[in-house]
């Protein structure tokens, strides 16, 4: 155990050297390098900076103005007739666009049902298993700067959707 204790304090630092290292010997100007690609990583950071607030404010507006308690209510009904706990639909939205936003409902289902509950089991395999679709698609399409996302986004909602059902289909079998 004491090992694997030295192995997470030294990795970064022994990752370092071998990179600068490795610099030493190709004979690579090091700090220029490091200067060319900080330089590309904020540009990139600059160009996709108003999507990353635009999606960030909608969905603390959504989330403040309790909206998606509503939207779960309403669609109570329909989660009782396929045994999908309610509570859980709010976070399986709102994780479309934030990992963050969704943890915090995560947290507050932890608060309200317990982690060892259906509804804790099923938002932590469902947290784990699904990804922020379109958080992701904007970063990563706007940094290359692809404009027709193709099959992209059905493709992604479809593996969603699946990791969703499964997340329930998985908490069910762990009770």
């Amino acid at each position: 155990m004491s090992f694997l204790l030295f192995l997470s304090d030294a990795l970064i630092p022994i990752f370092i050297f071998v990179i600068v290292g490795y610099g030493l010997l190709t004979g690579c100007n090091i700090y220029d390098t490091f200067i060319h690609g900080a330089v590309r990583g904020l540009k990139i950071v600059v160009q996709i900076l108003p999507t990353l607030i635009g999606l960030m404010v909608a969905v603390g507006i959504l989330r403040a103005s309790g909206f998606m308690g509503w939207f779960a209510g309403l669609l109570a009904p329909l989660c009782e007739l396929v045994h999908f706990p309610a509570e859980l639909l709010s976070v399986a939205f709102v994780k479309l666009f934030s990992s963050s936003a969704a943890t915090g409902l995560a947290l507050d289902i932890f608060k309200e049902f317990g982690t060892d509950s259906l509804q804790g089991l099923g938002v932590s395999i469902m947290l784990s298993c699904t990804e922020s679709v379109f958080y992701t698609m904007s970063v990563y399409y706007m940094s290359v700067k692809i404009r027709k996302t193709r099959w992209t986004l059905p493709c992604a909602l479809l593996a969603t959707l699946a990791g969703i059902v499964m997340s329930v289909v998985l908490a069910y079998a762990m009770l």
